[in-house]
């Protein structure tokens, strides 16, 4: 099976982590504080928190923005579901905003027809790796004073007019899953310019105490205050291990997944019914996703008919994502509410992730084109 994504882990990788385990530290420690470090450095923001995974970091966000009960959030209708969850988590309630159509990234003009009273904030999803118009969402929340917070666990590596991505929000999340830019197992971070913020995501992390048992133990003390309720969220060292490894081929594994997508591009050239995103001259993309739009009416088979096609063929193919108030949690809650995203529900019905991560070859990519080549002639065959 070609799968849709994969890590890349190389031997230096495999040293840094044995390398902790015969050290005196697994759980938070010293490689933490480096990991934090680093990658501060290489986006360029003030203060970056190491947490367990992608969601721990938005949970970790929103909270330090304020999201409680009876607040709103407004997110995309097309992301994972831990966009919308971590709202969820903090009280609040999200609410749905449709996207561009060309693009998939979220629309700004409809987010400001959804903003109420109760809007504290604004999570815009970098979705399949190109940043949002980060300049339309600041001055939209300026107007409206809310909180921006960048779901940027798919577009480590990229930039917005000449801007890192990690420095274009309030408070900016990453995901380190293995299919993502890069990986440590799981776990995420979140960055911010705010060092208030930044400390308060720490104890966030840590149960809400005010200290960590490294910090106690080079203090030579014992005593510790719970000033908040937080929640068992740390980074260990062998996930910052491993991070550190990875962070240093950031660069190298971004040129990589531009070089495939462009190889896609070429190949699909004279596949009308196959359209890539939209991507925009503005920003540079991360491509931890390649996603294109199946035109049924041109192809004359479905998405789902030539999602199927492939998976026979071992190409993992898969879908990106279905509109989050699909799920039944979401319906169970929402009740009659009429979340009004047509952009994103033409979407879903057309979207096919094709695969790509660093070690992919060219051979690959034209086996994958060929499957989507013979998936139109599966139809006439049967005819």
């Amino acid at each position: 099976m070609l799968p849709y994504g994969r890590q890349t882990l190389e031997s230096d990788d495999w040293q840094a982590v044995y390398r902790v385990l015969q050290g005196d530290w697994l759980t938070t420690g010293p490689l933490v504080e480096q990991f934090e470090h680093d990658f501060a450095s290489n986006v360029g923001c003030g203060h970056a928190v190491a947490v367990n995974s992608g969601t721990a970091a938005l949970h970790a966000a929103l909270w330090v923005a304020g999201i409680r009960a009876g607040d709103e959030v407004i997110v995309p209708a097309l992301t994972f579901v831990a966009t919308a969850n971590a709202v969820v988590y903090c009280g609040g309630t999200p609410v749905f905003a449709d996207v561009d159509p060309e693009s998939l990234l979220i629309d700004v003009q409809d987010v400001e027809r959804k903003i109420t009273p109760r809007t504290r904030a604004v999570v815009a999803v970098d979705y399949a790796g190109q940043p949002c118009d980060y300049v339309a969402i600041r001055a939209l929340a300026d107007r409206h004073r809310l909180v921006v917070i960048a779901d940027a666990c798919h577009s480590l590596g990229a930039c917005y007019r000449q801007r890192s991505v990690g420095t274009l929000a309030d408070l900016s999340c990453f995901s380190f899953h293995p299919v993502k830019p890069i990986t440590t197992a799981e776990g995420g971070m979140v960055t911010t310019d705010s060092s208030e913020w930044a400390a308060a995501l720490q104890r966030f992390r840590n149960h809400g105490i005010d200290s960590t048992p490294r910090q106690r133990q080079l203090a030579g003390v014992h005593y510790y205050n719970m000033v908040d309720l937080g929640f068992n969220y740390r980074m260990n060292e062998l996930q910052a291990a491993l991070g550190i490894s990875q962070l240093k081929k950031l660069s190298r594994f971004t040129r990589r997944r531009n070089w495939l997508a462009a190889c896609y591009r070429e190949r699909l050239e004279p596949l009308a019914y196959v359209e890539p995103l939209a991507q925009f001259p503005d920003r540079s993309h991360a491509f931890h996703l390649f996603v294109v739009r199946w035109r049924t009416h041109l192809a004359g088979t479905s998405r789902d008919e030539v999602f199927r096609h492939l998976q026979q063929q071992s190409i993992g193919v898969n879908v990106h994502y279905p509109p989050v108030y699909r799920h039944s949690f979401y319906r169970r809650i929402a009740g009659d509410q009429d979340f009004a995203c047509p952009q994103a529900e033409r979407a879903y019905d057309e979207i096919l992730t094709l695969p790509l991560f660093p070690d992919m070859t060219r051979v690959e990519v034209n086996r994958v084109i060929d499957g989507l080549a013979t998936a139109t002639a599966m139809r006439t065959q049967a005819a």
